[in-house]
């Protein structure tokens, strides 16, 4: 079953590789650097370093927006726009990338979304 947490299959890779450094863009623009990846299994996911335009705050993007990653431009996509990341139940501190109940908010917001593929 394909949640908001999975890596979409046709990508063909998961997110346990080394995608640390890899520039982030949203559909509009860029978000961020990733700085650290899932410690729970099952929840697979990023955090981004959303420092210029979310003022110093990190942000955490479920594995299922990742819509492509280029290994060589060191850039991962997702299906979303910066304002619907924005918009996300707050990332308020490292804890909360192994709290359930935030993760379980996180992943019933973006599954709101719809997101689909570029």
């Amino acid at each position: 079953m394909e949640t908001v947490w999975n890596c979409r299959a046709e990508l063909g890779r998961s997110i346990e590789e080394d995608l640390i450094g890899y520039a982030v863009e949203a559909r509009d623009g860029s978000v961020g650097p990733v700085v650290r990846l899932s410690p729970v299994p099952g929840f697979d996911h990023l955090v981004v370093d959303a420092g210029v335009w979310k003022f110093g705050r990190s942000v955490v993007v479920p594995a299922g927006l990742v819509t492509a990653v280029d290994d060589d431009a060191r850039v991962i996509k997702v299906g979303c726009d910066k304002e619907q990341i924005k918009e996300a139940p707050r990332f308020e501190r490292d804890q909360d990338t192994g709290d359930l109940f935030y993760l379980r908010k996180l992943g019933a917001y973006y599954e709101s979304l719809a997101v689909a593929p570029e």
